[in-house]
């Protein structure tokens, strides 16, 4: 079993994009299944094997504890951690090639709490990659880019994966999109738009923080998908393969 998490920032398409790619491997042959990971989710757009809801319930969490919706996800979130036995013994009964997990739409809720690395460590696999989305619809100006890539990195560094970084949205940004797919390749492109963009302060610490995340490797690109046109979901299954497959990409 190769598995697959899906992480980004509230809104950034994570459900959805589980979901495509779900499609994806499964139309070319793969058994795949997903693990929601989000107890607060109400409505998904797929029916997934493994499901959190199942083991921790919100309404019940927020009720013994009087606590708000807020607090209630936290403590979940640590709750899901001792859970993973079950989870464990659900993920071997349906086995799939590959699982794809949907990570929380907080994503501090996952990322910088003990119990998401636990249970990325936890969760038994012949290999495992993380999906980081960069939302088209935050990073449209150069400051924004640089603000999501400097949260990738610190997701990286947390959850001690390999990463793909990925684009969404880009059936919606428009002109935008050369722009940022060239911020994502080109340091000095980058840092020219922040001169650009930004008064002297904000550029002094933008251009600082670009050039600690060039050192470690930030800038390989990003590969653009539409979930609603399927457009680069070939280029994304073919840098996961190159991970979780020593290269071997699932037929198409």
């Amino acid at each position: 079993m190769k598995t697959i998490f899906v992480s980004g920032t509230a809104g950034s398409g994570k459900s959805l994009l589980s979901s495509k790619l779900y499609d994806y491997y499964t139309k070319n042959g793969a058994f795949t299944s997903i693990l929601n990971l989000d107890p607060g989710v109400e409505n998904l757009p797929y029916s997934c094997d493994i499901d959190v809801r199942d083991f921790v319930d919100i309404v019940s969490i927020m009720q013994q504890y009087d606590l708000g919706p807020n607090g209630a996800l936290v403590m979940a979130a640590d709750l899901i951690a001792s859970k993973i036995d079950e989870i464990q013994n659900e993920v071997n009964r349906v086995n799939p090639d590959y699982l794809i997990v949907d990570t929380p739409g907080q994503i501090e809720l996952f990322a910088y709490r003990s119990s998401g690395r636990f249970l990325i460590d936890n969760i038994t696999s012949e290999e495992k990659t993380n999906i980081f989305l960069f939302d088209g619809a935050l990073i449209t100006t150069p400051v924004n880019f640089v603000s999501i890539a400097l949260l990738a990195t610190s997701i990286r560094l947390r959850l001690n994966l390999p990463t793909v970084n990925v684009l969404t949205k880009t059936d919606l940004i428009g002109a935008n999109l050369k722009n940022i797919l060239q911020w994502s390749t080109s340091l000095s492109t980058l840092e020219n738009a922040i001169a650009k963009d930004a008064d002297g302060d904000t550029y002094a610490l933008t251009t600082n923080i670009l050039r600690g995340l060039n050192l470690s490797g930030f800038a390989q690109g990003l590969i653009p998908i539409s979930n609603v046109t399927g457009d680069g979901f070939v280029n994304l299954e073919g840098a996961l393969s190159r991970i979780l497959n020593l290269g071997e990409e699932v037929e198409d």
